[in-house]
């Protein structure tokens, strides 16, 4: 026995940005994210160990590793959620001949399921679960990313000893625009989607920040395995405060559409 579809009911699949229909996964942009707290890690490692996590046409710029610890204490959509992300200097060359420098994620993990498939189907971020933490321990800042059980990397600095300004950091390494390679497959075993993909956060209001001398810590895991990016010498840390809203962001560089037919 079959019923037909109201024109309405036709139209909801026709509009649909996500799935399951009626109680999307992912969201439409912008996404607001208030009294996010950041515990921010600047490190050196070796820039060969760089160059095999970069794809190309991406290229380093430094030999610098961000490591950014967030608590999303009040985001839309998905909740109270933790993330941890792995972020390179990078740049290249865009398909419309622009210079496009930023950070490149390289390795993500966070506690929510809206946000690691928002992350992954719209930017392309190789986000996977897992369990990110900034705890404060006595006059410590801690963080914590743990995957399979095990603390994949586990970062220290000074509870708020010395302000500082994250525009300082900004200025090293020009995280705000954030690169990721999106890749896609088709259903047939070809690839569907495969692009280099631009995003900058909007509206960002800075409430605090400090800044101090910072550990890291890495620990080899198979299924997250940030030991491959080891440690050099630890720059800084950052502990601060903000809003922001994720916004849609652009293709920069198409590699399907660059082959030839």
């Amino acid at each position: 026995m079959s019923a037909e579809r109201d024109d309405d009911s036709a139209q909801k699949f026709a509009d649909a940005f996500s799935t399951p229909i009626g109680a999307p996964l992912v969201p439409r942009f912008p996404i607001r994210f208030r009294d996010t707290t950041v515990l921010t890690v600047a490190y050196r490692s070796a820039p060969s160990a760089i160059a095999r996590f970069l794809p190309p046409p991406l290229e380093a710029v430094s030999d610098i590793v961000l490591l950014h610890f967030y608590r999303m204490s009040d985001p839309d959509w998905f909740g109270p959620h933790q993330e941890f992300a792995v972020q390179l200097d990078a740049r290249l060359r865009a398909d419309d001949g622009e210079e496009v420098r930023g950070a490149y994620s390289s390795l993500l993990m966070l506690s929510t399921d809206g946000g690691l498939a928002t992350g992954r189907e719209v930017y392309g971020q190789p986000k996977k679960l897992g369990e990110p933490k900034i705890e404060v321990r006595g006059d410590l800042v801690v963080g914590v990313a743990a995957r399979n059980g095990l603390d994949v990397a586990t970062v220290t600095t000074p509870f708020k000893q010395q302000p500082g300004d994250i525009a300082e950091l900004q200025a090293v390494v020009p995280f705000a625009t954030n690169l990721n390679y999106k890749v896609i497959p088709h259903i047939t075993g070809e690839s569907a989607v495969r692009q280099v993909t631009a995003r900058i956060l909007t509206d960002v209001v800075v409430h605090e920040c400090w800044k101090g001398p910072a550990t890291v810590e890495l620990r080899p895991n198979a299924q997250f395995p940030l030991h491959l990016l080891p440690v050099k010498s630890v720059e800084v840390g950052y502990l601060w405060r903000a809003d922001f809203s994720l916004p849609f962001g652009r293709v920069v560089h198409d590699a399907l559409a660059q082959e030839p037919e």
